[in-house]
């Protein structure tokens, strides 16, 4: 009996990390699938003239496409940016980027990796996507733009992102982001549930494993994905956006990231919307209060 529970011990205690580790990898993995989706519209719908255009991921890793737009009666251009499992015209960017288009500003539009028709096959909750950004913004560069002629929007997963991507580049002087999360370790049961098979109350426990493989297997430091503290460190106001009714990311979190913004910084919460739909609900009464923040921080017509 003793030599059944020295040699039955072992093997349970092992057969316990490999299920442990098993899930993990499961529940790291599942969560940088990608979501392919095909474009809404088109700028042209809007009678925006654009140029399709490629350019490379900061890093060099992946190929990106987009569309680039030339100011009109100004100098400035925004890079707009995605949310999760959307695409460069989701989420009303593409009339958004036609209203401004008509205030002065061009614009940069693109797929972030693994979206759209842009390359890659993973995503990473912001954290390689902000080179992304990153490399559109080196785009303007070599087309001419100044840096601070350049401001950035960013929805959902693409506000993170573009927080993340201001806070490594201080060239970035004008950032808005609506909807953002706040913390992305605070999410992953959330999306760990809506993309496999796991309850959102079974991944917790598996959290440090999760942290460990997604480092080891993917490049991604969970814990540095927080744009809360990213926005702590820039030195311009921003400006947040988010609905009382999002239940997609939890309201409190794009209330701290505009809690921890620097001194001047404003916030817009929009009574009775829910994630992302700002702009779909109010669209005159968005596209106003962002052109008014460009146009402080850039520059005026």
């Amino acid at each position: 009996m003793k030599r059944i529970v020295r040699v039955g011990a072992p093997v349970a205690v092992l057969t316990l990390v490999v299920m442990y580790l098993g899930i993990s990898y499961l529940i790291a993995s599942g969560v940088t699938k990608a979501e392919r989706n095909e474009q809404e519209d088109s700028l042209g719908a809007y009678g925006v003239e654009f140029e399709t255009i490629e350019f490379e991921s900061r890093r060099g890793d992946v190929t990106l496409d987009g569309w680039y737009v030339p100011p009109v009666s100004q100098h400035s251009v925004i890079i707009y940016v995605h949310g999760i499992g959307s695409v460069r015209t989701g989420d009303g960017l593409t009339d958004l980027a036609a209203r401004l288009h008509q205030r002065g500003f061009g614009a940069l539009m693109f797929d972030l990796r693994a979206h759209g028709s842009s390359g890659g096959d993973k995503i990473s909750g912001g954290y390689h996507e902000r080179f992304d950004v990153l490399g559109g913004y080196d785009y303007l560069l070599a087309r001419g733009v100044e840096p601070d002629d350049i401001g950035v929007l960013g929805m959902s997963m693409g506000a993170g992102t573009a927080a993340l991507a201001a806070a490594e580049e201080p060239g970035i002087e004008a950032l808005i982001l609506d909807s953002p999360y706040a913390k992305a370790s605070e999410l992953i049961a959330q999306e760990t549930a809506r993309k496999t098979p796991f309850p959102e109350w079974f991944v917790p426990l598996f959290e440090p494993g999760v942290d460990v493989l997604a480092d080891l297997l993917f490049d991604i430091d969970i814990e540095a994905l927080a744009p809360e503290a990213a926005v702590a460190n820039l030195g311009y106001p921003l400006m947040v956006i988010y609905g009382t009714d999002d239940t997609r990311i939890p309201t409190d979190h794009s209330q701290r990231v505009y809690d921890a913004a620097p001194a001047g910084s404003t916030v817009w919460v929009v009574e009775g919307v829910e994630h992302t739909d700002a702009f779909v609900e109010k669209p005159d009464e968005y596209s106003s209060r962002v052109a008014e923040y460009f146009l402080e921080r850039l520059g005026a017509e």
